[in-house]
């Protein structure tokens, strides 16, 4: 167990999540293990989690581990993407206990694998449960200061990559819609040692020791600056 703890927490650490990396045209999947690795491993350049968790999934595989897909939703997601197959992520079988595994959400998460119980988790200041939902499972979070808060909902059901296609053809078709906005989402992550750091559009979000700080960036060379060493891993 404890070598999972230490890919997964690394993985975090390492490989930052970023819309910029890829195009809805790359699409969901079919996707090339290879160029996967290249552009979001080799390069750095991350991905959404597709891409990552689903590099996350081989090797863990190619590892040894029992490691299964599952699907997950938010409620944002499933108002823009009209589906509950949203979100990919993993269920590692280990000593005994079922593992969620998750190193590509656009958000605070677990750093660590995170144990498919009832029982409250803490994390580096944060805590994590798992609850009945009307939809399933929720995976709940709360910090220091904040109340508990849906992450995403999911089921244990195993998933196939095709699972994903009605996600894929989704997007295609909403972002295909000319009276859409072309500006393009920012939305950049990284774990650091203890917690994390996201940007989401103008938004920039610091999680450290489960404490939350958010503030608007309206500069644009700070902006840039941010950006830049969120995916270069230059946080200090």
């Amino acid at each position: 167990m404890d070598t999972l703890r230490r890919l997964h927490r690394k993985h975090l650490m390492a490989i930052p999540y970023s819309s910029l990396a890829y195009d809805v045209a790359d699409g969901v999947v079919d996707l090339d293990d290879d160029s996967l690795f290249e552009r979001s491993i080799v390069e750095g350049r991350g991905g959404a989690c597709y891409h990552l968790n689903r590099l996350f999934h081989r090797l863990l595989r190619e590892l040894g581990y029992d490691v299964t897909l599952l699907a997950g939703s938010t409620t944002e997601g499933r108002a823009a993407f009209r589906t509950d197959v949203e979100h990919m992520f993993g269920r590692v079988a280990l000593d005994g206990d079922d593992w969620l595994v998750d190193v590509g959400y656009p958000g605070p998460i677990y750093l660590e694998p995170l144990r498919a119980c009832g029982t409250v988790q803490a994390q580096y200041g944060s805590q994590f449960r798992l609850v009945d939902s009307a939809s399933g499972i929720a995976l709940q979070r709360r910090g220091v200061a904040t109340r508990w808060g849906v992450v995403y909902t999911f089921t244990m059901q195993p998933r196939q990559w095709s699972d994903w296609k009605e996600l894929e053809d989704n997007l295609r078709t909403i972002l295909s819609d000319p009276g859409r906005d072309d500006s393009r989402e920012v939305l950049c992550g990284r774990a650091v040692d203890n917690g994390h750091v996201f940007m989401r559009q103008r938004r920039y979000l610091t999680v450290r020791n489960g404490r939350e700080q958010v503030r608007t960036i309206t500069d644009d060379d700070e902006h840039r600056m941010l950006l830049s060493r969120i995916l270069s891993g230059d946080l200090g």
